[in-house]
């Protein structure tokens, strides 16, 4: 019999639920307009959903009306950014997610002791360019063991590294480990950035492999986790499919295939996931079973600037 394998955890991570809460209960307190910078978290629905409930979504600060309220995503954002929130006089509540934060922070204080700092990710994504703009003299971002080969520090006994949170846990450590060649004195963080979420559904998407003959995983195309759950199972020698909702499904991909596995990335909801399966099922896929590789209980409190209005309110919007 077909049969479906539905990987857990997936989707919401707590930093994703945390931003979304935050953009929803400040249109609940304020009522709109509340302007947010960039997409809240990479999920297409979502931010659809926020537009209808009132968001008002831009690329830029400039875009925002002086002395409005506005909010800044997930991925968080550079100093700069701050600094012209403050120039317009900007009422800012901060959905930067913790784990990105963490970071943030290494890249201060590496760069305050003199460090080059080799950031790990992908240079046009949200969360990369904030993390950068904390010191962007001192840092250099690298995307694979090639660009590490060309590195040419000033000093190569000062040199660390930091990564984006939503890396490929595998090729983060080849590239942490041509590193550690090259500069045998290459500092990195006390514990690795890439994100519990981001660790958990890779290995579970590597687990289900030898279960399976296809992955679907539910995402959205400029979603950095959810891009890496496909280049995982690839790498597992599964083929795999990233598709924003069940209407992107192709009945072509379930030639000679008994087993699907579905997961959904860090920002996919999990309704959506949900219509996959029921849309699985019109296909022959009738059997539905659950995976479950680990118990992801992390909670965020709100930003203080709505913890102090909302004192009693935390994130609890997990699935």
């Amino acid at each position: 019999m077909k049969k479906v394998i539905l990987l857990r955890p997936r989707g919401f991570c707590a930093g994703v639920v945390r931003a979304i809460d935050v953009v929803k209960i400040a249109l609940e307190l304020y009522g709109s307009p509340i302007y947010v910078r960039k997409e809240i978290v990479h999920n297409r629905h979502v931010v659809d959903e926020l537009r209808r409930a009132g968001a008002i979504f831009v690329e830029e600060l400039d875009e925002v009306p002086a002395g409005a309220r506005v909010i800044f995503s997930a991925h968080g954002v550079a100093p700069a950014v701050r600094q012209q929130a403050r120039e317009r006089q900007l009422e800012v509540i901060d959905a930067t997610c913790p784990l990105v934060t963490k970071v943030h922070l290494e890249a201060v204080r590496f760069a305050r002791q003199g460090f080059t700092i080799v950031l790990i990710g992908h240079k046009d994504h949200d969360e990369v360019i904030g993390t950068m703009g904390e010191a962007p003299e001192s840092t250099v971002v690298v995307t694979s063991i090639q660009d590490v080969d060309q590195l040419e520090p000033p000093d190569p006994r000062r040199v660390c590294y930091i990564t984006q949170t939503t890396l490929s846990l595998d090729e983060t450590r080849h590239i942490v480990a041509r590193l550690k060649e090259r500069f045998p004195a290459v500092e990195g963080p006390a514990a690795q950035d890439i994100c519990y979420a981001t660790e958990n559904r890779q290995l579970a998407a590597k687990a289900v492999a030898p279960m399976c003959e296809l992955l679907l995983v539910v995402g959205s195309q400029n979603s950095s986790n959810s891009k890496r759950l496909v280049e995982v199972s690839k790498n597992s020698g599964v083929p795999a499919y990233l598709i924003d909702d069940a209407g992107q499904l192709n009945p072509a991909w379930f030639d000679g295939v008994q087993t699907i596995a579905v997961t959904a990335g860090a920002s996919a909801p999990e309704n959506l996931v949900q219509d996959l399966v029921l849309s699985l099922r019109q296909h022959g896929f009738d059997r539905v079973e659950e995976m479950h590789l680990k118990e992801e209980d992390v909670r965020f409190t709100l930003p203080p600037q709505l913890e102090r209005i909302t004192p009693r309110l935390t994130t609890t919007s997990l699935p």
